[in-house]
């Protein structure tokens, strides 16, 4: 088996159906309008966003969102990966009624039970959103940079790309970088281009949460591959919203001969019918990439990853041990 990791992942859209079903008895709630036959339907990005809201309305204790973590890094670890971080978001803490702190903490209590049962690594980054507004997403860099969870190691900005200017959320990524935390935002995914130079311009992230659309400016593309920019590419993702029409033409191959540090990620894998270890099965049918070539895609995905040089370190030794059967 390939040793994955994965870097873009929002722990509310990684719920499974099932799950989001017994949550929803528990709090004597109909699914039937946004699940049918074990899996969610949508039609469109609102669409998506307004199931992903109503699922995630289900997760309101902090024992939910304690067993939403553990189930998700269990499952994770079953299909390989060593490393995981996923975008928790404060705003969804606050709808449910719990302080950012508690929602924190009671995912923190659930990675710590998955790392337990299965050694698996993980990392919060709190997350703004885009159609929320600024001074939510201000709100949410400063509980980033003053919680003090040990395994808070990020901040970025997520949401409707369609909505806002980079511009606005400069101030918000000032606070979180004075705090020491890893920096990334999602552009180049409903947006073109422009949207990954007004990222790169205005925030100057490490990383870029899909990034793809860049492949439309060869100058930008060089510029991502000059400044060593990682991509947290989700080709799943892309295909299901109709970024791109088809895995032949999308761009993750292009980047990456292009010199571009790719990484295989699964957004919101339920709803995009999807899963990281499908994420590295897309990679082998469609990219053309054998177990050293994906073991490479995990690779610069550890090495970009927001941790500690000992934890690094302690995951490229595992990466780098002994060949394992696929």
């Amino acid at each position: 088996m390939v040793l994955k990791a994965e870097l873009h992942c929002h722990i509310e859209g990684a719920a499974a159906p099932d799950l989001v079903v017994r949550q929803a008895q528990k709090y004597g709630k109909d699914v039937s309008s946004f699940i049918k036959d074990g899996a969610f339907v949508w039609h469109d990005f609102t669409s998506f966003l307004a199931a992903y809201d109503a699922a995630s309305d289900l997760f309101r204790t902090e024992e939910d969102y304690a067993r939403l973590s553990e189930h998700y890094l269990t499952s994770l670890a079953r299909d390989g990966c060593i490393y995981s971080e996923f975008f928790t978001s404060p705003d969804h803490a606050l709808k449910a009624g719990l302080s950012p702190a508690a929602y924190t903490n009671a995912l923190g209590e659930g990675m710590q039970r998955a790392k337990a049962k299965t050694g698996i690594e993980s990392r919060m980054i709190v997350t703004g959103v885009r159609h929320i507004g600024v001074e939510s997403i201000e709100a949410s860099a400063r509980f980033a940079a003053k919680c003090g969870h040990p395994l808070v190691t990020g901040f970025g900005v997520a949401g409707d790309e369609r909505m806002g200017n980079f511009e606005d959320y400069v101030r918000a990524f000032e606070i979180a970088r004075e705090a020491g935390l890893g920096i990334t935002i999602h552009a180049g995914e409903l947006c073109g281009w422009e949207s990954v130079q007004g990222a790169l311009d205005h925030i100057r992230p490490s990383r870029i949460g899909h990034g793809v659309r860049a492949i439309e400016n060869p100058d930008l593309v060089r510029r991502i591959a000059d400044e060593g920019v990682v991509l947290e590419c989700c080709p799943g993702s892309n295909i299901a919203l109709s970024v791109f029409d088809s895995f032949e033409n999308h761009p993750f191959v292009k980047l990456r001969d292009a010199g571009c540090k790719v990484t295989l990620n699964s957004d919101d894998p339920p709803y995009f019918w999807t899963s990281l270890k499908r994420e590295y099965e897309i990679a082998r049918e469609h990219f053309r990439m054998d177990d050293k070539a994906a073991t490479a895609v995990t690779r610069t995905a550890i090495e970009a990853a927001f941790v500690d040089r000992k934890t690094k370190a302690s995951l490229l030794a595992r990466l780098n041990g002994p060949v394992q059967g696929r």
